[in-house]
């Protein structure tokens, strides 16, 4: 099987050649390593590694960035690329839609010149005939006719409103724009797709549809994430950077996994068997020597042959597998019924309600998944029951054993300027000795845990505020986003750290693997209401896909109903049966003049070269939209008429 896969990809196209890439940025520190990669032509590959491994450098190089040190990258001929890694910057007036039709600034000029020429037409200028069809049929295979009903489609799937659409893009947060100029990449019809972590701001909505734009996305693919359901649905292919170069997999997130681990087995098992090949060589090297002392000289040529093996066997390095890092929540034993009360709790901001008459209980050692899209009120929830914030109406309360803590979505520290040693005294009330112990525990070794904070990346800054929380005992964690900046190897060992501790647990997290891994009970906020479903997440999407589904036949059969019903509703009365007569006719009148519209367009296309018969077109159709719009006024005051009677 991975032979025809691969035998396959060998008579694609190559869209990516990252060929022998070396980059540092500290002497003699290099990133890359002779690195190189193909991505072929319709391909969806997966990057992985450590944050720091060279993900980000690897993509920066490709897209012409920044310069690698060695080596060259070389890109399909004739293919575009879309990139997401950075926000680009706008001037300051753009509103949100603005930066959207920035995707189709290619059309919008193609627009501008079959104008120009149509124009140049009517004043009886000579054009290129075959120029102006070729622009006019590349045109409308481009798409140019459906810009604003595909623009409304993609702003529908990554959750981008039109009251949104309507603000200045530099007022959006940071999340929002990421979206935006994700909607903005998709829309510019790319060939080849390169994305750095495209799901770390979008809510379970907007990252399943993306999903789906990936899975029929005709173009290649090369994304990094750290999202391992994204990368299971999305990728078909892995690759992992590892110490400057790459290790290949032939397929998602799941097979990664599995091979990764089979591989691991393999060389350990072949290392073992080197070992002992060794130890054997070296004792009959060893023997070789001592019985040439007693007169055989060949013996020792023996013996310095099974020692030119033995460096050879000895040369192959031990397999290693990255360390977890050891540590684990405290905890106390809850004792007594409820560990957090909601009563009757409402929030709004102005006329936006976030959510209302809240009512929750939740009892010792449940593990609650608080899901809803971007904007809808998960942060300001927690907030209140941390006290940072106070509700509009109801109260919040933790029962009187309960000990709680919180990991925020931005980890502030008192002072940025601190070493982790010294925030770790100053803000952990530790012993040095602790300190230095306690952050060795969570991957801050050696020299490390005298770094500012102020230099950590957002992964390290999280992993540094768990270092501080889980010293205390506590039985009430609240967690806001906690894998939102974290590698794959850092959410495992986040997860490890949590499988072991049995207290009460509340989070927000679009990880629908953490999600799945961890909730018992999921929270759904959602038109300013809190849905409590007792079940795991995917018992929860079942039960919701089994709802949609319910939905959907009601509506069907609501349909099916007024179409029955709809004879019993037919108006008594000379006046309003003409009037309904009327209003067929006007309607079979439309119809007609709607042709006679789209005949008229056909004719203007295909006379675009004859400026007589282009005049004489354009004022039939001025005329004919004129007769079209009387008509619609009929229509409308006529049906208005008809709805006022009851009719």
């Amino acid at each position: 099987m991975r032979a025809t896969a691969s035998s396959a990809r060998s008579k694609a196209l190559v869209d990516i050649a990252v060929k022998g890439v070396w980059k540092a940025f500290e002497q003699d520190r290099y990133v890359l390593k002779d690195l190189s990669l193909e991505v072929y032509e319709g391909e969806r590959v997966g990057m992985l590694g450590r944050n720091g491994a060279g993900k980000s450098t690897l993509f920066k190089i490709i897209t012409g960035e920044l310069e690698a040190d060695r080596g060259e990258v070389v890109l399909g001929t004739g293919r575009r690329v879309g990139v997401m890694t950075q926000i680009p910057v706008y001037p300051p007036d753009y509103s949100t839609e603005d930066v959207l039709k920035t995707a189709h600034a290619r059309l919008d000029r193609m627009q501008e010149k079959l104008t120009e020429l149509q124009q140049r037409m009517a004043r009886g200028e000579q054009i290129d005939e075959k120029a102006y069809d070729r622009l006019q049929s590349t045109f409308e295979s481009a798409g140019g006719y459906e810009t604003d009903v595909v623009r409304s489609k993609v702003c529908a799937g990554l959750d981008i409103p039109a009251e949104l659409r309507s603000r200045p893009f530099r007022m959006l947060s940071g999340g929002e724009k990421t979206r935006v100029n994700l909607a903005r990449l998709i829309l510019e019809e790319t060939d080849i797709l390169l994305l750095d972590e495209p799901t770390n701001h979008l809510d379970l909505h907007a990252t399943e549809w993306l999903e789906d734009y990936l899975l029929h996305f005709k173009g290649t693919v090369l994304t990094i994430s750290h999202d391992r359901y994204f990368l299971d649905r999305a990728v078909q292919r892995i690759v992992e950077l590892t110490d400057g170069h790459c290790e290949f997999y032939s397929g998602n997130y799941s097979f990664f996994v599995t091979e990764k681990q089979r591989r691991y087995d393999e060389a350990q098992k072949q290392y073992e068997k080197n070992q002992k090949q060794i130890a054997q060589l070296q004792k009959a090297a060893d023997d070789l020597h001592l019985w040439a002392f007693m007169g055989n000289d060949k013996l020792h040529k023996r013996a310095f042959s099974m020692e030119k093996r033995i460096e050879r066997l000895q040369s192959a390095e031990k397999p290693t597998v990255e360390k977890r890092l050891k540590a684990r929540f405290g905890e106390t034993t809850f004792r007594g019924d409820d560990a957090l009360v909601i009563h009757g709790m409402d929030k709004a901001f102005g006329e936006k309600k976030l959510f209302r008459d809240v009512e929750m209980q939740v009892t010792g050692g449940e593990r609650i998944a608080l899901i809803g899209d971007n904007g809808a009120g998960k942060s300001t929830l927690l907030s209140i029951l941390m006290g940072k914030q106070n509700p509009d109406r109801g109260v919040c309360h933790f029962g009187p054993a309960v000990k709680s803590a919180m990991l925020e979505q931005q980890v502030h520290f008192e002072d940025m300027s601190r070493t982790l040693v010294d925030t770790m005294l100053y803000e952990g009330g530790c012993t040095p000795q602790e300190a230095r112990d306690r952050l060795g525990a969570f991957g801050f070794r050696g020299e490390d845990a005298f770094k500012y904070v102020s230099d950590l990346s957002g992964g390290e800054l999280s992993r540094l505020r768990l270092c501080i929380l889980m010293k205390d005992d506590v039985n009430f964690l609240i967690l806001d986003e906690p894998t939102n900046h974290l590698d794959i190897l850092s959410r495992e060992w986040m997860e490890d750290a949590l499988t072991d501790y049995g207290e009460a647990l509340l989070f927000v997290s679009h990880d629908r693997y953490f999600i799945a891994k961890f909730a018992t009970r999921i929270w759904e906020l959602e038109n300013g209401t809190i849905t409590d479903w007792k079940c795991p997440f995917e018992e929860y999407r079942a039960r919701k896909e089994r709802q949609q589904q319910v939905l959907l036949a009601k509506q069907a059969e609501e349909k099916k109903q007024l179409k029955k019903e709809q004879p019993k509703k037919e108006k008594s009365g000379n006046a309003a049966r003409n009037a309904q007569r009327k209003l067929n006719v006007l309607e079979r009148e439309i119809a007609a003049l709607e042709a006679k519209q789209k005949e008229l367009e056909d004719a203007i296309q295909l006379n675009g070269a004859d400026y007589q018969k282009l005049n004489e077109l354009f004022e039939e159709q001025t005329a004919l939209n004129g007769q079209i719009e009387a008509k619609y006024e009929e229509w409308t005051a006529l049906s208005e008429e008809l709805d006022a009677n009851g009719n």
